[in-house]
């Protein structure tokens, strides 16, 4: 072989990942020009007043809330990898908060309701969710059962008289949940049954007894409201009961695997955009006489990062397509929430390090994205609790 005969590498060219089509191509340039145009100019704004109700509206114009929805519900009928092209591209606006709340939407409440609902409760709500006209939230978490869904106190006791559920109890740190017209509720309705004695509802919000009790302030995603709800005495029908009774754990632990692997998908693509926003920074700012990125100690920083972004990126388009194929791989779903909300963070934290006291100012938008996420490695399951999940099915 000649010399002629050896490629140079071109590290410019990126080849697509096999998950993806030229179709998703097109889905990802669409939602690219949406978000520089619709969401971008407005993301500073929306840390201090919150996204308005109006963008979810607007998302449901243009079918990006039902992708891989079905098309008799109003969705495009799309695969699952259509969902990730949202979740990375929503990104670009700098807006964390409502990528958040956006995932609540199409990825954490709608998927249950799709899945278990009736085809009444699927037109009732999935059907305006979709279209951007309905907003619906996730009660699981709450003030004294994050992590430890099992210990949920929330009751749901039936009446037999009316053929009613009385509900009583509380839920904190609920996305969506100042603006949501509906929740997917995890409560309690057989306290001596264990795990079978879980039961999911769809409440509306707006039942008497269902009270918004406070705005909570968080350190991130201040473009999303989370708020701390009650429960008192709040009767829904028998027929607001989604999916079976007794079976809500079940249920929403398998709605928590999708949940975790768009978060997972989120997360990395954040920790891109931060890593390419501090690349063009580490150009151009100069320090004795060169730009900091010329330096060995910058340029191997850089290294390491997209090493470790490159390693996470391709757990997750992996599962992913394991998940998209049948699979049900809890496993590898925890370990790239686990690594990829780990190195998200470090990123992040190595990005503002990189920018110096400019990156501790909120005009680069740095110390924005290491706030918003380092949630990722609490919410849909701590760090911890990934680690028991992947401990444990190792059998030990």
């Amino acid at each position: 072989m000649s010399t002629a005969d050896v490629s140079r590498p071109d590290h410019t060219s990126r080849q697509r990942h096999f998950i993806f089509s030229d179709e998703h191509d097109q889905l990802r340039e669409s939602i690219r020009r949406f978000v520089a145009a619709e969401i971008l100019p407005h993301a500073d704004e929306w840390e201090e007043t919150t996204f308005p109700d109006a963008i979810i509206r607007r998302m449901g114009e243009l079918g990006f809330l039902g992708l891989d929805k079905p098309v008799e519900y109003g969705g495009q009928g799309g695969d699952y990898y259509s969902t990730l092209v949202l979740a990375e591209e929503l990104v670009r606006g700098h807006s964390g908060g409502l990528t958040m709340g956006v995932a609540v939407q199409t990825d954490m409440a709608l998927p249950p309701i799709l899945k278990f609902g009736t085809d009444e409760q699927k037109r009732e709500w999935a059907v305006p969710a979709i279209a951007g006209e309905k907003i619906l939230c996730l009660g699981i978490t709450e003030p004294d059962a994050g992590s430890d869904v099992a210990g949920i106190r929330t009751r749901a006791v039936y009446d037999d008289v009316n053929d009613e559920y009385v509900i009583n109890g509380s839920k904190t740190y609920i996305t969506n949940g100042h603006r949501a017209d509906v929740i997917v509720l995890v409560t309690k309705t057989d306290a001596d049954a264990g795990y079978d004695g879980f039961t999911l509802f769809l409440v509306p919000m707006d039942l008497p007894g269902v009270i918004r009790e406070k705005r909570l302030e968080k350190l991130g995603m201040h473009a999303s409201d989370t708020a701390l709800l009650a429960f008192q005495d709040v009767r829904v029908p028998a027929s607001a009961v989604l999916g079976d009774v007794g079976k809500g754990f079940q249920q929403i632990m398998w709605e928590l695997q999708g949940e975790r692997l768009i978060s997972s998908a989120a997360a990395v693509a954040s920790a891109q955009d931060v890593f390419d926003q501090t690349l063009e920074y580490a150009k151009q700012r100069v320090a004795f006489g060169r730009p900091i990125g010329k330096f060995q100690v910058t340029r191997h920083k850089f290294a390491d990062m997209a090493t470790k972004i490159e390693t996470a990126r391709q757990l997750v388009y992996t599962t992913a397509w394991r998940f998209h194929n049948g699979e049900y791989p809890v496993r590898e779903i925890s370990m790239a929430k686990l690594y990829a909300s780990r190195i998200a963070c470090e990123v992040a934290d190595e990005c503002l390090q990189i920018h110096g006291g400019a990156g501790y100012m909120r005009e680069f938008g740095i110390e924005r994205a290491w706030r918003d996420l380092r949630l990722n490695r609490i919410g849909a399951g701590t760090d911890e609790v990934m680690l028991e999940v992947i401990g444990r099915s190792f059998g030990l």
